[in-house]
């Protein structure tokens, strides 16, 4: 077998790849015809998909031994920014997205894997290893779409641009996990929950279920909510006149 690039054009296999994303022809057809495994065909898509305009199998063939000094700068000084937004206490960052690292440095002219990045990253103290799941005591198990409705809201900076905190209330549809709402609201509210509420609803209709957690907004203290609480003798409380 030989390679790629000597007995296909790009863009043949652009159109081969096209057809496969379109869903008009499946993989297997597509490995046949251009006689490679399974790995090389999905780096394939995965190049494809990134930029179909300017897809090309020569960067797949350009594998240079040694990055140049201002390549290294580059990947450096766009790491030690990502450092920056995971190391801000005040911000909802807790890991790296290196492939945005990377989408940036391509704006730039700069063309690295993924992987050349987290080598890099690993050299300047800007990774972290995937921290292991966390068992879930409660687990809840849907078999389809609308069964369950999971509501949530989380109050951060959002942005190290921004100079006072939001609040993002979120709604996801737990069998597909399809986000049905997402919305910024300056301070969170009873009002701004029911007002989520009855968007979802006005749009997909009234799950099974709504699951909210503990979100605070709908659970009851007593000494923190006993103004809300209407307090009346009971039995118990009352001492009988008439004894045992």
């Amino acid at each position: 077998m030989g390679q790629l690039h000597k007995r296909f054009t790009n863009e043949q296999v652009k159109l081969l790849l096209d057809g496969y994303v379109q869903g008009r022809i499946s993989r297997s057809e597509v490995e046949g015809i251009l006689e490679i495994n399974k790995t090389r065909f999905f780096a394939l898509v995965k190049d494809y998909r990134r930029s179909p305009a300017t897809f090309s199998m020569e960067y797949q063939r350009e594998t240079p031994a040694r990055l140049s000094g201002e390549t290294e700068e580059a990947i450096a000084r766009e790491l030690l920014r990502e450092k920056a937004l995971v190391d801000n206490p005040k911000l909802p960052i807790g890991s790296y997205n290196y492939s945005a690292i990377r989408d940036r440095l391509q704006k730039r002219g700069v063309c690295v894997s993924v992987n050349t990045i987290i080598q890099r990253a690993k050299q300047l103290d800007c990774y972290l290893p995937h921290p292991r799941k966390k068992v879930h005591d409660r687990e809840v198990v849907t078999v389809a779409v609308g069964a369950l409705v999971q509501h949530d809201a989380s109050t951060h900076q959002w942005s190290p641009f921004a100079s006072e905190k939001w609040t993002l209330i979120t709604s996801l549809d737990d069998y597909s996990r399809m986000l049905v709402y997402a919305e910024f609201v300056e301070s969170e509210t009873s009002w701004a929950h029911i007002q989520a509420a009855q968007a979802v609803m006005k749009a997909y209709g009234v799950p099974l279920g709504y699951y909210v957690d503990n979100l605070r907004v709908f659970r009851f203290v007593q000494d923190r909510d006993s103004y809300w609480r209407k307090h009346v003798l009971v039995t118990d409380d009352v001492t009988h006149s008439g004894g045992k």
